[in-house]
This record gives C-alpha cells, sequence and structure tokens, in this order.
C-alpha cells in the first residue's frame, strides 16, 4: 500500500508544475442532457491511486466492479503532472480527468472540458455543500466537474526538536529561526500562495484577499517573503518518501506537510506531529472534468457517478489519503477514525482552507481595475526563489 500512495503523492506533488496564461469565459458548450446505455468503454486520464484495478494490491480494485456493473471498460492514462494532464486531453482521445486545481481552470478555458450536468450524477447530492460550484470546479455558477477528495497542507515539527509546539506559519519564515537549515517547503510554484497565505494575515495593508490571486505589489511581496526565507530551507521535497526520511533522520525538523505523511512518519516512530496553522493553510480537492466531445460520454458520467459512491470514494479517500467527497462515504471506510482523522465532516476546518486554483490575470477574487500574475508567471519567479 505505501508503494502505491507514494506515487500517488508524488503525483500530487509534481501536480502543480506548469504555467500558461489562462482566463475563463461563459460555457461554449452545453452539458450532456440524458444519459443513454453505456459505449462499452471509457478512457481516463488520473492521478496515480485514483483507478486501482487491483494489480497494485488485489485487495483494492474498484475498477472491475465498475466495468461488470456496466459494461463500461476502463483505459486508464496515468499523468505525473497537470501539464501531463493538460496536454493528453488536448488530444480528444479522453473522455474524464482528475484535474487538480492548477489544471481545472486551463481545461475550462481551452475548451478541453464541458460543463457537467449533475442530475445525471445521482451521488452529486450527497457531496459535501463546501465542494460545490467552486472557483477550481465551476465558472460564473456552471458546475465543469464532480469534486473527488480534498486534503490541506499542514504545519509539521519534531516534537523533541522543536519547542514551543508551533500553531503558526510564522515558525517557516522567521528570518531569526532558531531551526536554520532544517525547514523544508513544497517544491512547487504553487508554493508561492503559502506566502500569500501567510502575508494575508500579517501584512493586511497589502490587501491580500485570495493567495491565488495577486496583483504586482502582492506578489512580489510573497516572491521575497520566499527568497527571504531559503536561507532556512534544508531542503524542498515533492516526494513524500524523502521528507518522511527527513523527519526521522532529524534532517528536517519543522516545514510542510500532508497528513497522509504525518501519519507514515508517526507509523514509523518519528516524533512528530501536524496542525493546521491559525492562519489557515492551501490544500487541494481534485475534480473529475467529462472532455468536450467525448467518444464515451455515457460511460464518462457513470464514471463520475461511481467514483463518488459512497463505498468506492470510501476505498479511494483511505487509499490515497485525503477527506472523501461524498458525505456517506465515511460510514463505508474500513478504519472507523479515518474521517475524523482527515476532517472530512468539519466544515469548519475546511473554511480555513484555500484550496488549489490556477492563478488567472483576471484576478480571482473579483477585482476588475488591476491585472493578477497568471501562473506562467509563478512558474519563473519559482525558479528565480529556489535560484
Amino acid at each position: 500500500m505505501r508503494f502505491v500512495i507514494a506515487t500517488a503523492a508524488l503525483a500530487l506533488a509534481v501536480a502543480a508544475c506548469g504555467g500558461g496564461s489562462t482566463t475563463t469565459s461563459a460555457p461554449s458548450a452545453k452539458p450532456q442532457q440524458t444519459l443513454g446505455a453505456g459505449e462499452g468503454a471509457v478512457n481516463l486520464v488520473a492521478w496515480a491511486g485514483y483507478a486501482e484495478d487491483g494489480s497494485n494490491d488485489p485487495k483494492v480494485d474498484w475498477v472491475h466492479p465498475f466495468e461488470q456493473a456496466t459494461g463500461c471498460k476502463v483505459n486508464t492514462k496515468t499523468a505525473g503532472t497537470s501539464d501531463e494532464m493538460v496536454n493528453l486531453m488536448k488530444t480528444g482521445e479522453y473522455d474524464a480527468v482528475s484535474a487538480s486545481g492548477d489544471a481545472s481552470l486551463r481545461l475550462i478555458a481551452g475548451k478541453t472540458v464541458a460543463p457537467v450536468n449533475t442530475d445525471l450524477v445521482p451521488n452529486y447530492k450527497d457531496v459535501f455543500e463546501g465542494l460545490k460550484l467552486k472557483p477550481w470546479n465551476s465558472v460564473d455558477g456552471v458546475a465543469y466537474g464532480i469534486p473527488h477528495g480534498r486534503g490541506a497542507n499542514l504545519l509539521m515539527w519534531r516534537t523533541d526538536k522543536v519547542n514551543p509546539a508551533p500553531d503558526s506559519w510564522s515558525a517557516v519564515f522567521d528570518p531569526a529561526s532558531p531551526y536554520k537549515g532544517k525547514v523544508t517547503a513544497y517544491d512547487s510554484p504553487i508554493y508561492i500562495a503559502d506566502a500569500a497565505l501567510y502575508l494575508m494575515t500579517t501584512k493586511p495593508e497589502l490587501g491580500i484577499k485570495d493567495p491565488y490571486a495577486l496583483d504586482d505589489a502582492q506578489f512580489q511581496a510573497s516572491v521575497d517573503l520566499l527568497k527571504q526565507q531559503k536561507s532556512l530551507i534544508g531542503e524542498y521535497w515533492s516526494d513524500y518518501t524523502k521528507e518522511v526520511q527527513a523527519f526521522k533522520s532529524g534532517d528536517s525538523v519543522l516545514g510542510t506537510t500532508w497528513q497522509v505523511i504525518a501519519n507514515l512518519a508517526q507509523a514509523d516512530k518519528a516524533p512528530v506531529e501536524a496542525t493546521l496553522p491559525k492562519e489557515g493553510a492551501t490544500g487541494w480537492s481534485d475534480t473529475w472534468m467529462v472532455a468536450t466531445g467525448a467518444k464515451h460520454p455515457n460511460c464518462a458520467y457513470k464514471w463520475l457517478d461511481w467514483i463518488i459512491s459512497p463505498k468506492v470514494n470510501a476505498q479511494v479517500a483511505e487509499w490515497f489519503g485525503e477527506a472523501p467527497s461524498n458525505s456517506k462515504a465515511c460510514a463505508e471506510t474500513s478504519d472507523k477514525t479515518f474521517c475524523d482523522t482527515y476532517h472530512a465532516t468539519d466544515e469548519a476546518y475546511f473554511s480555513k482552507v484555500h484550496y488549489w486554483t490556477t492563478p488567472i490575470a483576471k484576478c480571482l477574487d473579483g477585482r476588475t481595475n488591476v491585472t493578477c500574475k497568471d501562473y506562467s508567471e509563478w512558474t519563473r519567479a519559482w525558479t528565480e526563489i529556489k535560484g
């Protein structure tokens, strides 16, 4: 299981790669109106761990039961980055994709995916309201996908090295930190949003309302903070196994993490704890989206409904290490404390999470008198930050 979690976590870790200017507009395609018989197949682009067929673990298989129930044979292309997902979907060879928030708006803007008729996905009614019609999965109140799961980027520390226990992101940004050289940070341009989130609280005069909607001054302040932080960083991580090892060895004692990483580090006897800091955190919510002109649209819709059905959504969440999107999935998890650990039903907790969203030139916070930095500029800045 750990091998697949590692693969899945690595896929998510590099999900924020890539750039390109992105704008969004009203839908040019209409959602499918009726659901007919399946076409016999469905071609998916997915993150590792999202479409398990028993090949990694015979006990972990929700693909073959789907095929038996619907007659739709699943063909899955596992993508390693969001850029790869976008490019694969542009070929027109795939029917659906499990897009992360840094790719979804690019797919919408490129008219690569179509609006989704949620009435054709019966299990959508049980999706947590906190995940519906959000900036990363809808445009102007039109749904472009079905929420899959969610998680927060947390602050983790070695309890035997860091004292007192931190409750703020200031622990990783303080230039006078006593942990210089042993701080770790997430290796991705999307990490700029973590700096912006911290500045929302500590420098309110910047007027940051959304960490993914940064004008010139706000963006520069975030970049400057990360350049300052670089002197504290011992390692930027993208491979979860390396972060676990770094915290076990003591090479890292403080930094960003995911709940699944904290759980596994604790299972390996590393003295660590993790928390959602008082400023809140960034996080992710992946979305299943249907291709414009999908060759197997009925099977695609059947897959969307299947993957968020309570039992299957619980299986995926436990295998990957994230909170399920279906409110009824918690009753189906094999570990009955799983949803408590991942705060699945805690909307107050997730109200503090700013989910990854593709930064675009049109400011996502509603401002119209300025232009915000798009993701291509975030990517260039990240290269400068790391040096």
